[in-house]
């Protein structure tokens, strides 16, 4: 099927919105659409955002508005919503403000040629329903922005973890895990076409499980097999959960040298009586005695996590508890976000938001300075070592300047070689920022 109808996709949250953005360009593009760059090229636009956040929500909306805009010189453009936010804002965005001519939730993407020809007759399309099947493995995404170097590749969809702050569970619905052989058939798939890192996505990988014959493939047997595929494939993943992270699969990490030695485990709270109220489902104790396990199976594993500021209750005490997780940890790198009520979650209907914004930016600002002294001891640890370096592409601040990863997600900027994005090379420390590594080629 043709047509000259060129689509384009603006894509707002997490590595997943990312995947899903490119699984919808793979699904439109074998529809006969074209994949545009050039949002004034466009005669549809798609936005792919989640809902975690409110101020998410807002750049969105003044997005939407300046699409709408368009229509000006454009009046036939087609401006539809994908994702997390489709559902919960499908009546004010489309009815009361104008703004939306489809909706689409994350598990509706195939219907979208259809739902395209809906519109095209002169009627609004939603489907925002959510399956408990739907895992798209059999679509080989279309790679947007990419470098040629690293992909996403997702692996299970949906959550049931509940946690009282996040809309997740109710905007992707039920977990439920893609058969192993289509994960390594995609890893395996990239290699061949020059990628050299892959990153493995899930609400929560740890909860991953595939039955495949008389066989439970569990998150540990399917990083395995992805390793094997090739030692110049380097696999990452995210995100795990600190209750589910297990010693079976920090053993599988620690015995493969392509399996990243770089763990995210969010916390979101160094107090207990946050993490009960947020139904995290572990202890602070649990918790550290999960780093400890880290550090003594994975030496020199770096851990980054998440962090949430002024959650509903949070008091003085459950703020310096936050403070001094962080600070015995001596997290590498985190993100970093004040609460931010959420419809549909049990907190918006059980718990005040009652902490006010001024406190919430104070208790932010400290966990950002804090974080920003830990990651600059934890750089600085890194001067005199050497890494293999995984080159990404040029340099931001300078065309003679390559940057790449290490294995521990750190980024090194070093001089130009003759190595070129997607080659590993050999780069000594020779300095640091609290976010970047500075290094020479060895």
């Amino acid at each position: 099927m043709k047509n000259n109808k060129n689509i384009y996709i603006e894509t707002y949250g997490c590595q997943m919105n990312i995947s899903d953005s490119e699984i919808v360009a793979s699904i439109l593009t074998n529809n006969g659409y074209h994949y545009t760059e050039d949002v004034l090229l466009a005669d549809i636009i798609f936005v792919n955002t989640c809902s975690i956040r409110e101020n998410a929500e807002d750049r969105v909306r003044k997005r939407l508005h300046y699409f709408k805009s368009l229509r000006k010189k454009n009046p036939g453009l087609v401006i539809g919503l994908l994702g997390c936010m489709a559902d919960r804002t499908k009546t004010a965005l489309m009815e009361e403000e104008q703004l939306l001519d489809l909706v689409a939730g994350p598990d509706s993407y195939r219907h979208l040629p259809q739902l395209l020809e809906q519109v095209g007759t002169g009627r609004r399309a939603i489907d925002t329903i959510l399956s408990v099947d739907e895992t798209y493995a059999d679509i080989t995404p279309v790679r947007l922005d990419s470098n040629g170097v690293s992909a996403f590749i997702s692996i299970m969809r949906g959550c049931e973890n509940y946690c009282s702050y996040c809309v997740v569970p109710s905007t992707r619905g039920q977990e439920r895990s893609r058969d192993a052989t289509t994960i390594v058939r995609e890893t395996r798939d990239l290699f061949e076409k020059g990628y050299r890192e892959i990153t493995l996505l899930g609400q929560n990988v740890n909860s991953y499980s595939w039955k495949d014959a008389d066989r439970i493939i569990s998150f540990p047997d399917l990083l395995e097999q992805v390793a094997a595929v090739n030692p110049l494939m380097r696999i990452r993943f995210a995100t795990s959960h600190p209750k589910d992270i297990s010693n079976d699969l920090l053993q599988t990490i620690a015995r493969n040298h392509n399996l990243c030695k770089a763990i995210h485990l969010p916390v979101q709270s160094g107090s207990n009586h946050m993490l009960d109220l947020m139904n995290r489902k572990y202890t602070r104790e649990d918790y550290m005695e999960r780093i400890e396990a880290i550090r003594n199976i994975i030496p020199g594993c770096a851990i980054s996590t998440d962090i949430i500021a002024g959650f509903c209750d949070e008091t003085v005490e459950d703020h310096r508890d936050t403070l001094s997780l962080m600070e015995w940890v001596g997290y590498d790198a985190a993100y970093m976000f004040k609460y931010s009520e959420r419809p549909q979650t049990l907190a918006a209907d059980t718990l005040a938001d009652n902490i006010p914004e001024e406190v919430k930016d104070g208790r932010l600002r400290e966990i950002i300075d804090l974080q920003q002294e830990l990651s600059l001891a934890s750089n600085k640890k890194e001067i005199g070592k050497t890494y293999e370096i995984l080159v990404e592409g040029k340099s931001k601040r300078s065309d003679s300047q390559y940057f790449g990863r290490n294995s521990q997600n750190k980024v090194a900027v070093f001089t130009k070689t003759l190595s070129g994005p997607g080659e590993y090379v050999m780069v000594r420390i020779t300095g640091v920022t609290s976010a970047t590594l500075l290094g020479e080629v060895v």
